[in-house]
């Protein structure tokens, strides 16, 4: 994986082959998001090889989950472009997820009143090719890849852990479980690559460490994962590169041991005046937002490296 500041297999137990040099995957060229008079991200770009863990943080507001929604269609970018495989993303989230991308959320959104087979099996819908009259007439086509959708479904629902969960309604399930039904729905729809926004918010720390340890197995199935995190624990252990965002810049791109030891990173998470790739250095009025209320970061006495002594706590949210 290279920033730039300018600035499954459906089955989960026959994985991909690893070991193979890592090859590009997803291209992001000067992707820049405004809304009306903010530019939520400017000009990031950055890419992302198979397999590899590309960890992507930043204090609140910095744009994480906003450039997050552009890879993903969600929002149609400003200006710039995103590449799969080299070809050009469309932003439609449809396609997008056709072409081989899928993420969670930072809000778990589950369909509450779905049983956890039921909402893998969602995700299914285009990896299969039955049509409207295939279903109301229950024709071959359709009773054959109904049963190969769940079969499916209930491997991925085994590989993060859930198999007992299978007739249970989501909305029943345990926080920590949510969670991870979400990654199995993702994961049920074959992805290249795999994006997580904050998949460890409200976890205890044996949630985490499960977490961190089903990240690795997706990462052993030859699947890219990018992810969104405050824990800096969990990123710095986890992550083969960090990549940090401030007000919607690249601001530092290297390996974990670099970026929590870049003086500019920790200036960003505590405050102070925080020199962008883009822009000459800010007045320190303009860097309020870096110092929330509720910092995701805090400052344990004696710490020797401030940003391995981050918190995460619970209610943060991204722009």
């Amino acid at each position: 994986m290279t920033a730039h500041a300018h600035g499954a297999s459906a089955h989960p137990a026959a994985g991909r082959e690893t070991g193979a040099p890592a090859s590009g995957l997803l291209q992001a060229r000067d992707v820049t998001m405004q809304f009306g008079g903010l530019t939520a991200v400017n000009q990031v770009s950055l890419d992302i090889h198979r397999g590899e863990i590309l960890g992507l943080i930043g204090p609140n507001g910095a744009g994480k989950t906003t450039f997050f929604n552009c890879l993903t269609g969600m929002y149609p970018p400003t200006s710039g472009s995103v590449l799969l495989d080299g070809q050009v993303l469309p932003p439609k989230p449809r396609k997008v997820a056709a072409a081989g991308v899928s993420r969670t959320f930072q809000n778990i959104r589950l369909f509450h009143n779905m049983t956890a087979l039921e909402n893998v099996m969602v995700a299914r819908y285009c990896r299969t090719r039955t049509n409207a009259l295939d279903a109301i007439f229950r024709l071959p086509r359709h009773r054959r890849e109904e049963v190969e959708t769940r079969e499916v479904s209930q491997r991925w629902l085994e590989f993060v852990g859930l198999g007992h969960t299978t007739d249970l309604l989501s909305r029943n399930l345990p926080y920590g479980d949510q969670r991870r039904l979400e990654i199995a729905r993702a994961l049920a729809l074959e992805p290249k690559l795999l994006l997580l926004d904050e998949p460890t918010a409200g976890m205890n720390p044996q949630e985490t460490r499960e977490a961190e340890e089903l990240i690795q197995r997706i990462r052993g199935l030859d699947i890219a994962v990018l992810v969104i995190e405050h824990d800096m624990r969990f990123i710095f252990s986890l992550c083969d590169r960090v990549v940090c965002l401030v007000r919607g810049e690249v601001l530092v791109e290297g390996t974990p041991a670099e970026v929590q030891h870049d003086p500019r990173v920790i200036e960003a998470y505590i405050g102070g005046s925080v020199d962008l790739p883009n822009a000459a250095p800010a007045p320190e009025a303009s860097l309020a937002h870096l110092q929330p209320s509720n910092p995701v970061l805090e400052m344990p006495p004696n710490a020797a490296n401030p940003i391995l002594g981050a918190r995460r706590r619970r209610g943060d949210h991204d722009a």
